[in-house]
């Protein structure tokens, strides 16, 4: 059963560690992805982008295959299904369709409509029992069309959208989506404190997770962020495994292929980096 991000992400801020939010975009990396939370006896949040939803024939599909997953699998550790970087259209589509979380990226209006549109999906979400993540300061990099320059958010904006009663804030502190360039800055901890003031116990989000160092993480979770994302990560070691594979020459042409087989270095590969990123998130044997 999908449940709300809320107590998962509540007992991560108290526990000092955090909730890995691994995107998915088939069957296979779902299958693999609950498979690991579920050995590694950790919470998990299974984050779908608009441009994923579409591949996958839609929200209502995407809900009944992990609810089937969920089932037939045997998962009993918490598993939030929930909308990543969402449009304001997207989020009622995956209200209706049966999603357990979603995140409105309200970045990119100015912050009264931000905090308009955000106070109506509140109000939804609470009466529906779902969590809601919001964003302010948009993350560098490109997300489903979405572009950032990985600005750091404004503080004061930053509470004037958690007091709406949000469940998470994702606060841009100098992140970026997909591979980081060797010039840049690192994160911004003074913002992430100076936010970390302004909302009090609100758990924050940290997306871009691929590439940040392993002491930059670990300190900003020590100053409240309770969820990070994962996706170009687990992109980059399908795509390494699958091509091996391939080049080794245990797909010969003429003799037809297995498609099980054919994904199944890569759905390995997704595993040990999903393993090594709980570790590090300090989520493993927190369910």
């Amino acid at each position: 059963m999908l449940v709300s991000a809320k107590d998962m992400l509540e007992k991560a801020r108290e526990g000092k560690y955090a909730v890995g939010q691994f995107n998915i975009n088939n069957l296979e990396w779902a299958k693999t992805i609950l498979a690991t939370a579920q050995e590694c006896n950790s919470p998990v949040i299974l984050g779908v982008s608009e441009g994923a939803g579409r591949y996958m024939c839609g929200y209502k599909t995407i809900v009944g295959m992990v609810n089937g997953m969920i089932e037939e699998m045997g998962i009993t550790v918490p598993v939030a299904l929930h909308l990543d970087h969402g449009s304001y259209e997207a989020c009622y589509k995956c209200i209706d369709a049966g999603f357990s979380s979603i995140m409105f990226d309200g970045s990119h209006y100015p912050i009264e409509e931000n905090v308009e549109k955000t106070t109506e999906l509140v109000k939804i979400c609470a009466d529906k029992g779902m969590s809601l993540e919001a964003e302010v300061g948009s993350i560098g990099g490109e997300e489903d069309g979405v572009i950032g320059a990985g600005e750091c958010a404004d503080p004061e904006e930053c509470k004037m959208i958690a007091d709406l009663g949000v469940t998470m804030l994702a606060a841009g502190i100098g992140n970026i989506h997909g591979k980081y360039p060797a010039n840049w800055a690192g994160l911004s901890f003074e913002t992430l404190a100076a936010v970390k003031d302004k909302v009090g116990d609100m758990p924050l989000v940290l997306h871009g997770g691929t590439g940040i160092p392993e002491d930059m993480i670990k300190k900003a979770i020590s100053l409240g962020v309770a969820k990070i994302n994962v996706n170009t990560e687990c992109q980059l070691s399908f795509a390494a495994a699958t091509r091996k594979y391939i080049e080794e020459g245990k797909d010969l042409a003429g003799k037809g292929f297995d498609p099980r087989k054919l994904l199944a270095p890569g759905c390995e590969a997704i595993k040990n980096t999903v393993k090594e990123k709980m570790e590090l998130f300090g989520s493993i044997n927190k369910a």
